[in-house]
């Protein structure tokens, strides 16, 4: 019988889902960052910031960024673990990994780079001070996996975050709806030219785990003192977790 799962509010095949997913970000990979300024009035920049600052990584750690796409996460990691440290750009997708390769190196901070699946990570037991995913678990077909994989290559005292779009404040619902469904395809249709991309967006931000949700499966599959931080009334969320 083949397994299903969710591709936004749509029941998928999950060997149909990562094809899809790939189509996404394949699609809007050019306008990517234009439309990550516009979409959260430039937010994301401190969403971010907050993300490394809590991470706890310091000067000499090896990071490792999953769905690091165009390549913001790893650009500020390599601040923190300067020349001695060491910063992997991981991603599934070869369009938006190539964009952030290739940034890397436009600013003069080449990283090293590999193409890889988050359920299958190529990099040996207990090697990361801290794993990050930015705005990439949700569009996992099997979070629990990438997250086991996660704890595997981390060191005991290491750290995973992740920073994702999350349940925002309930006084802001239907606001924050109306903005999701109307607004956002529109500014891709106007920005990237692909309003289904971001109507699948905002479909896959309500099929995610709550932040209780979330927290709990990080609970589940080993990982120790788990906690979050709402940010910007819920719209995201940073998860923290360690391996001890």
């Amino acid at each position: 019988m083949t397994k299903t799962t969710h591709f936004g509010f749509d029941t998928v095949s999950e060997d149909e889902k990562a094809g899809k997913v790939a189509g996404v970000f394949h699609s809007v990979a050019e306008r990517y960052n234009v439309m990550n300024d516009v979409m959260s009035v430039g937010l994301h920049r401190l969403w971010k910031r907050f993300a490394i600052e809590a991470s706890g990584v310091k000067r000499g750690d090896k990071v490792l960024d999953i769905a690091g796409g165009t390549g913001d996460l790893s650009a500020l990691f390599l601040q923190k673990v300067g020349k001695c440290g060491e910063v992997w750009l991981t991603d599934i997708n070869n369009s938006m990994l190539s964009i952030g390769r290739d940034r890397m190196i436009d600013a003069g901070t080449p990283t090293p780079v590999a193409q890889c699946d988050a359920e299958k990570l190529p990099f040996p037991d207990n090697y990361f001070n801290c794993v990050s995913v930015a705005f990439g678990l949700r569009n996992m077909t099997h979070k629990d996996i990438a997250l086991k994989e996660m704890l595997r290559v981390i060191k005991p005292g290491g750290t995973v975050i992740v920073l994702e779009f999350s349940r925002v404040w309930k006084p802001l619902q239907t606001a924050y709806d109306t903005y999701s469904f109307k607004l956002l395809p529109a500014m891709g249709k106007v920005i990237a030219n692909d309003a289904e991309s971001y109507r699948y967006l905002a479909e896959s931000i309500r099929m995610h785990p709550s932040q209780q949700e979330l927290k709990e499966l990080m609970q589940h599959v080993g990982f120790e003192r788990v906690e979050y931080f709402n940010l910007t009334a819920g719209i995201v969320a940073l998860h923290r977790g360690y391996k001890f």
